[in-house]
This record gives structure tokens, sequence and C-alpha cells, in this order.
């Protein structure tokens, strides 16, 4: 997914504000899911962030295109880890490694399916 660094995405120096990059892929993850005609808001549950690993490369900075890639890299009963990678154009300058729990509307971790691990499999 291919996002633009606007002057709101930016501290004073033009520099991107740190929690901006994990906004950015948080919409990749979410855009993996439009793209196909889903929703990351499945019938019986919905996908939080359990927990984050973020390395800061390099900066990037207003006006820069940036391109976010997703890559699943394991699941387990109630959970799945994505890498996701920031790109201004060759150079990586963002790497992120989240853990996202399934959970239930009330908040309970909920099993991930044969069928929501097949749709995982397929988006990522």
């Amino acid at each position: 997914m291919q996002i633009r660094v606007y002057y709101e995405d930016t501290d004073a120096g033009g520099v991107v504000y740190h929690a901006n990059y994990l906004k950015y892929c948080e919409r990749a993850r979410s855009e993996a899911f439009y793209e196909k005609g889903l929703s990351p808001v499945l019938a019986e549950g919905h996908f939080v962030a359990r927990k984050l690993m973020a390395d800061y490369i390099v900066s990037a900075k207003l006006g820069d295109m940036l391109e976010v890639q997703n890559t699943l890299v394991s699941m387990k009963g109630a959970s799945f880890v994505v890498k996701q990678q920031i790109y201004k154009e060759s150079i990586k300058i963002f790497e992120l490694e989240v853990v996202l729990a399934y959970i239930s509307f009330d908040g309970k971790p909920k099993k991930l399916d044969a069928k929501v691990k097949e749709m995982l499999v397929s988006l990522f």
C-alpha cells in the first residue's frame, strides 16, 4: 500500500512523528481486507494488537511516498503475527512485528477457526 507523507504527519522539522508509522501499518493491514471486499471486523469478532516490536531505521519526511508491505509470519490458536515493512523507494525505513489477537465482541479470546486462518493466509 502506498502512503504519501503529509504535513499533518510530521513534527516541526518536517520529519514523520514516530506514532504515525504505527498508523501507516494499521491502515495497510486494514486495506488488505478492504482490497478483497472484506472487513477487519468479522461476524464473530475482530482483531486487536497485543504486542508490538518496532524498529525505526531511517526517518521519512514531508512529501515522501512510502510503501507498506505486510507478511504473515505465524498463526497460533487465537492470534497471528504480521511483519510490516515500510520502504521509501527501495530503502527499508521502518519494520514492525505485531501480534494480533482475535477476540469476540465481549473482549474474550476467540479461536482462529480454519475459515479465518484461510482468509488470513490469502490476505497476508
